[in-house]
């Protein structure tokens, strides 16, 4: 049987923002069948949010278990976290770009993304950035002053979950460096 780009986009249709859909669907088949991942990953450049949206969060799921399945989109994943918009898309590129094998000049302008994204409107957005940001340290030395500034201005002044979450990257940002 073969599940083309179209089938595979169209299950992840309809309903509202509030709602997944059908992305958990997707996610087993994509497991299943791994040479599906390049349709689903054409989804985060959908015309339609409610697809981009959904792809996204198949395409973070499946990158959980199989994150090389994301290397290569490097160059597009870095590209899109540069111009997404759409809050969804931006917090679900924050889970996955710190899965990929970045270089040195990658990670920065990963972290340059990121940093712009903790002036979105959505704190959610703005915790996936502060996560992403203490993932790059994690693997970037020269990150971890300003990653670490970042946390606990965050910690001290962010919104009570910023706050929480703050001190919890702190913490194990502050365990990896001992």
């Amino acid at each position: 049987m073969t599940v083309s780009s179209n089938t595979l986009l169209n299950k992840l249709t309809g309903g509202d923002r509030r709602s997944i859909g059908q992305s958990n669907q997707v996610v087993a088949l994509v497991l299943k069948r791994p040479t599906l991942f390049p349709q689903l990953m054409q989804g985060l450049w959908s015309s339609d949010p409610l697809i981009r949206m959904r792809a996204a969060d198949a395409a973070e799921k499946v990158s959980l278990r199989q994150p090389e399945r994301l290397q290569p989109f490097k160059t597009k994943l870095l590209r899109l976290l540069d111009e997404a918009t759409q809050q969804e898309l931006r917090w679900h590129l924050a889970q996955m770009i710190p899965r990929l094998r970045l270089s040195k000049r990658d990670r920065s302008r990963a972290a340059s993304g990121f940093r712009h994204h903790l002036d979105d409107q959505s704190s959610i957005v703005k915790t996936f950035a502060l996560q992403a940001l203490t993932d790059l340290a994690a693997s970037d030395g020269e990150l971890i002053p300003e990653v670490e500034g970042l946390l606990h201005k965050v910690a001290e002044s962010g919104t009570p979950a910023m706050k929480a979450r703050g001190r919890k990257l702190l913490r194990r940002l502050e365990r990896r460096n001992d």
